[in-house]
């Protein structure tokens, strides 16, 4: 029992693929009679030919990902995509060394450690991006003699 020329015509009224045509294997007889596209659609009415309902992409593994990633998994250097900044952008970078300098300069101009015009100096430097570092500028400090004398 060759089906192959009805399940193409059925296809092609359903507007599936033909993969997807289901026909009832109790009336196989009638739609192996069935010859024109018109006695096709008589049989889907009757219900002897169906489409097949498409079948879904299972979220079950990406949930699984999604999961492992949350907990922290999976993010080493071997997983990332994208360029060097990509992840954590230049900008981004540089405002979190530049709040941390500013943030340790304040600090040792309200402990009186470094003069204002030390400070100010210092301030302007680390704007041009001399700095690397929080600990890069306490070396510049250090090796330059910027700390204010104590007398006494």
């Amino acid at each position: 029992m060759n089906l192959r020329n009805q399940r193409r015509l059925a296809a092609s009224v359903l507007n599936v693929g033909a993969n997807r045509v289901w026909i009832d294997p109790e009336m196989a007889d009638n739609v192996e009679a069935a010859i024109t596209r018109q006695e096709i659609k008589k049989l889907i009415n009757d219900g002897a030919i169906k489409a097949a309902p498409e079948k879904g992409l299972s979220k079950g593994r990406a949930r699984a990902q999604a999961a492992k990633k949350k907990a922290g998994r999976r993010r080493g250097r071997g997983s990332r995509k994208g360029a060097k900044f990509s992840v954590v952008s230049r900008k981004t970078r540089w405002m979190g060394r530049i709040r941390a300098q500013r943030k340790k300069l304040r600090s040792l101009k309200e402990r009186r450690i470094i003069t204002v015009s030390t400070y100010r100096i210092l301030y302007r430097k680390a704007k041009g991006g001399v700095f690397r570092s929080v600990s890069d500028l306490d070396r510049y400090v250090t090796e330059n003699n910027l700390r204010r004398r104590t007398f006494g």
